[in-house]
This record gives C-alpha cells, sequence and structure tokens, in this order.
C-alpha cells in the first residue's frame, strides 16, 4: 500500500509493473503560446504550424526512466481562454509539477504570468514545482520579451527558466526532463526526511537552492 508521501508526489503502483510512479505535469499559460505543439513536440517529436484552439483540457501519456525508476508522465494541455479557467483550475489539485509558458513575441502573454503564478499557489497542493518557459525563441525578428526580462521574472517567483521552441526543438525535452528531476530531488527529500513539515508545510511551488542549467537559453 502506497505511504501518504508516495501518494502525494505520484502513485507508486506495486501491483503495476509497468511503472513505478506516474507524475502528473500541467502547461499553462495564456492562450496560442504555444502549449499544445509543446506537448506535441516532446510526446509525439511532431510539429504542425496552424493554430487550433484547445477545448477545456487534454493530455498524453509518456513514460521515461529516471534513477532506476521508470515513470510515467500524464501530461495536461489545459487551453488558456479565460471561459475555460474554471475547468483548467479543477485539475491543478494533484500536480506535481507545471510548466508556466508565455510567448516571446508577446507581451501579454509574458505580463499575465504573475496572475498564472498566483493561480498555481491557490489551486494546487504546497510542493508542485514549477518551470518559466519563454516559448517561439525561434522566432527571434519578432521578440518582445528579452530573454533577460524572463530571467528575472522566474528568479523572482523562485522558478527554473528556459526558452524554447516547439518548432525547432530547442529546449523541450530538457524542460520536462529538469521538471521530472525536481519532483523526482523533492520526493527523495521527502522520504529521506519523512517529516510532515517538509511534505505538508506551506513551502510555495518553488526550490530553494537550485540553479538553472547551462542549457536554459534559446540556442538560436
Amino acid at each position: 500500500m502506497a505511504s501518504a508521501t508516495d501518494s502525494r508526489y505520484g502513485q507508486k503502483e506495486s501491483s503495476d509493473q509497468n511503472f513505478d510512479y506516474m507524475f502528473k505535469i500541467l502547461i499553462i499559460g495564456n492562450s496560442s503560446v504555444g502549449k499544445t505543439s509543446f506537448l506535441f513536440r516532446y510526446a509525439d517529436d511532431s510539429f504542425t504550424p496552424a493554430f487550433v484552439s484547445t477545448v477545456g483540457i487534454d493530455f498524453k501519456v509518456k513514460t521515461i526512466y529516471r534513477n532506476d525508476k521508470r515513470i510515467k508522465l500524464q501530461i495536461w494541455d489545459t487551453a488558456g481562454q479565460e471561459r475555460y479557467r474554471t475547468i483548467t483550475t479543477a485539475y491543478y489539485r494533484g500536480a506535481m509539477g507545471f510548466i508556466l509558458m508565455y510567448d516571446i513575441t508577446n507581451e501579454e502573454s509574458f505580463n499575465a504570468v504573475q496572475d498564472w503564478s498566483t493561480q498555481i499557489k491557490t489551486y494546487s497542493w504546497d510542493n508542485a514545482q514549477v518551470l518559466l518557459v519563454g516559448n517561439k525563441c525561434d522566432m527571434e525578428d519578432e521578440r518582445v520579451v528579452s530573454s533577460e526580462r524572463g530571467r528575472q521574472l522566474a528568479e523572482h517567483l523562485g522558478f527554473e527558466f528556459f526558452e524554447a521552441s516547439a518548432k525547432d526543438n530547442i529546449n523541450v525535452k530538457q524542460t520536462f526532463e529538469r521538471l521530472v528531476d525536481i519532483i523526482c530531488e523533492k520526493m527523495s527529500e521527502s522520504l529521506d526526511t519523512a517529516d510532515p513539515a517538509v511534505t505538508g508545510a506551506k513551502q510555495g511551488p518553488q526550490l530553494t537552492d537550485q540553479q538553472a542549467p547551462p542549457h536554459q537559453d534559446c540556442a538560436c
């Protein structure tokens, strides 16, 4: 039977040999920032330039290996429009990680990051981990949000930062793998300490003493 710690950080399945843990991850942000394309690039290694607005919420499953464990990722692609916000926030609870995304060519999507961050802290559980991602870094000629501004905002919010491109497949896999690593690190810390203060205290979706990886910036 799963312990309380296991059930909060993912579902430890002793009866199912297909995976050791299942992590629920949400991709959130304004409409048209590229959330669906980002998910399809990671899950299926595919990309289509056609924009189709996500209705409500959808998800894909991908299995990866980390630290000799088979981890099933249940990755939810959420709608960015205001009219779907109630549906979206209902899925926050139980998510172990969030990719909070904005479009580097869209100032409004960047300005909305703070509001999305507040929603995470309001509706998710205390130890949910978050990465801030500036998507579409292949569109350098249309950039309106500098890398430095993105990095500064991430630092202010306590998140690690990536710039990425679903189109050119830049930092897509790295983003997901870093998020999984952070979740695993926090899970390991909690299992080691078995201290309710670690898993139950209000810590906010951020890390301490974590350095962003050297490949965080867009190499385009």
